[in-house]
């Protein structure tokens, strides 16, 4: 007569465990077999490119979400950006850069509109004539506007829109996905992975209660890149600015 399966997988696991103890063969599979036993629900039997391809996917299947975006300029300065966003290309951003200064954005029924102070309109308008900036921020600054397509800046609050993009970079590297430690993002408990990415790596931490969402990012090739994903879900309202 055969034991139980639950029994059964029991003894399995307690010979492996006197064998790793016994002998120093097989020490790759030993590593295997208590990383499993350590590991989290529902990850235990997934591998690191599982856990990658199912936090994607819940992740962009999220209806809205928050993004908190944290790099660097060309020049070096400090870059944030504070993003809601949803699945009908809905989007407020406050886009803020070192000494170049803040930016709102929103993206509501296709159009863009953003609001500047001074120092993010005189550095939008670098290289332009004083009297034309001048002229610009006097009657610019705290206002919505259409946004203008050749603004830089502009340009890159949007791409913080673009959660697809995001976790694009992440897709391209899942494959390379090694299981970590447990962790904690904010009071969610979560489980890290990493990956090489280019010339440098990635750093992910994806939610072990409730759907697998991607919790937090980073990316050390290029640029640095920290991004963080919450309040999944929770819906918004974009209301279209006075211009």
């Amino acid at each position: 007569m055969r034991p139980p399966a639950g029994i059964a997988a029991t003894a399995l696991r307690t010979a492996t465990a006197s064998l790793c103890v016994v002998t120093a063969l097989g020490l790759t599979a030993c590593d295997t077999v208590f990383a499993q036993q350590r590991d989290p629900a529902p990850f235990a039997r997934l591998s690191g490119p599982e856990v990658v391809n199912k936090a994607l996917a819940a992740t962009r299947a999220a209806r809205a979400v928050r993004i908190t975006v944290r790099t660097k300029s060309p020049d070096g300065a400090p870059v944030q950006a504070y993003v809601a966003t949803d699945i009908r290309g809905e989007c407020t951003v406050t886009l803020s850069t070192g000494a170049a200064g803040t930016m709102e954005l929103v993206r509501t029924g296709g159009t863009v509109y953003t609001q500047s102070d001074e120092a993010m309109l005189r550095a939008a308008d670098a290289g332009r004539s004083r009297t034309t900036v001048d002229s610009e921020v006097k009657k610019l600054t705290g206002r919505w506007v259409k946004a203008r397509p050749s603004d830089r800046y502009t340009a890159e609050a949007l791409s913080y829109c673009d959660r697809k993009g995001l976790l694009d970079r992440l897709a391209g590297s899942g494959a390379t996905a090694r299981k970590g430690r447990t962790t904690t993002v904010g009071s969610t408990p979560a489980l890290s992975l990493t990956g090489a990415a280019g010339r440098g790596t990635w750093t992910a931490a994806v939610a072990t209660e409730g759907r697998p969402h991607i919790l937090r990012l980073g990316f050390s090739a290029g640029t640095p890149l920290t991004v963080e994903f919450s309040e999944f879900d929770k819906p918004f309202a974009v209301k279209r600015p006075a211009v």
